[in-house]
């Protein structure tokens, strides 16, 4: 039986209480925050679960096999780092931390001393987007030109970190996993009209090997809330819409280039294909569940899960590019290389 310390119980911590206790094979048995009266209310719901206000101390007991960190990013290293060499296993809500050096020391950590460092990327384990990249490795879609994806809505509002920090990491993660790549390059524009500093609407464009490029638009200054990622192929289209029953609908359109083209200029005309659509079955899961679930799989059977810490920096990667180019007034940044990541297609 796994013992699972949850820590931070703001927006995100309860719903992974709720998920961590409802799985086989591990046992919620801590639960750590600085505010008392968030204790105290999970304390109610949960009576199992031992409450402390202070991290320290519940490293220092032997309470807990692995911790759950669910607090504001800035804080994200020091903990993990702490869990890690008090040799407890670690998932770390996204983004894993602030700089990419915080991330590298993670992962150099979790390898000494063997322990499971595991990221929240939760789309990663989300139906719709396994059912993406199934389509992808079965040549469904053909050779992928783009990928682009809005995440807006009207707040909430962060104080700490940026939109492009805050709701970029999703569709960063997404992006990645189905290229298979990291980018070669990186661009981001925004504007910071509420907190000075603090961009609340930011548009990142990455370049892929092969002349692909994904581009993510975030803002928490929209009047309406979309999830929608598309995914365009030179056979088909996809467009997943998480807001949507149906989550993927496939597009039977394209633009057909002439193959034996003469000298007449009629033979050069681009072909518009304009076929059906469809969504096809998928046998939905509550993401966030399943993260939990392959969290504590992954620690049972020693396993390298897809969401690690080494993929957790490479998204961070992308991120602390993205920010100096976001400074920079849009400037493209060159990435360290386009090479292939574990777990995506090529």
């Amino acid at each position: 039986m796994i013992r699972i310390g949850i820590v931070g119980l703001g927006y995100w911590g309860p719903n992974l209480v709720r998920c961590f206790s409802d799985i086989e094979n591990c046992k919620v048995t801590a639960v750590c925050d600085q505010n008392y009266d968030q204790l105290l209310r999970i304390k109610d719901r949960y009576p199992g679960v031992y409450p402390i206000e202070d991290f320290d101390a519940l490293l220092d007991r032997d309470l807990v096999d692995a911790v759950v960190i669910a607090t504001p990013t800035v804080s994200h290293h020091q903990l993990a780092l702490k869990a890690l060499q008090h040799d407890l296993h670690v998932f770390v809500e996204k983004p894993l931390a602030k700089t990419v050096n915080e991330c590298r020391e993670l992962v150099e950590v979790a390898e000494q001393r063997n322990r499971t460092l595991f990221v929240g990327h939760v789309f990663l384990h989300a139906s719709p987007v396994i059912k993406l990249r199934e389509m992808i490795e079965a040549d469904e879609l053909g050779s992928i030109n783009y990928i682009s994806s809005r995440r807006l809505n009207l707040g909430p509002v962060r104080e700490d970190v940026s939109a492009l920090y805050d709701l970029a990491p999703h569709d960063i993660s997404m992006m990645l996993y189905l290229l298979g790549q990291n980018p070669i390059s990186v661009a981001c524009s925004g504007f910071d009209r509420l907190t000075p500093g603090i961009h609340d609407v930011c548009n990142l464009t990455m370049t892929f090997e092969g002349n692909r490029i994904g581009m993510v638009h975030v803002s928490w200054l929209d009047p309406r809330k979309e999830r929608v990622l598309t995914v365009v192929g030179d056979k088909r289209m996809v467009v997943y819409d998480d807001l949507e029953q149906e989550k993927i609908k496939v597009f039977d359109k394209g633009i057909d280039k002439p193959k034996n083209a003469s000298g007449d200029f009629a033979d050069f005309q681009l072909a518009y294909r304009c076929g059906g659509s469809y969504s096809p079955f998928i046998e939905e899961r509550e993401p966030l569940k399943a993260e939990c679930q392959e969290f504590i799989r992954c620690v049972a059977e020693r396993d390298v899960p897809v969401t690690d810490g080494v993929n957790g920096l490479r998204v961070v990667e992308v991120l602390d590019a993205a920010d100096r180019s976001l400074k920079m007034g849009g400037i493209p940044i060159e990435m360290a290389t386009g090479t292939p990541v574990s777990g995506g297609v090529r």
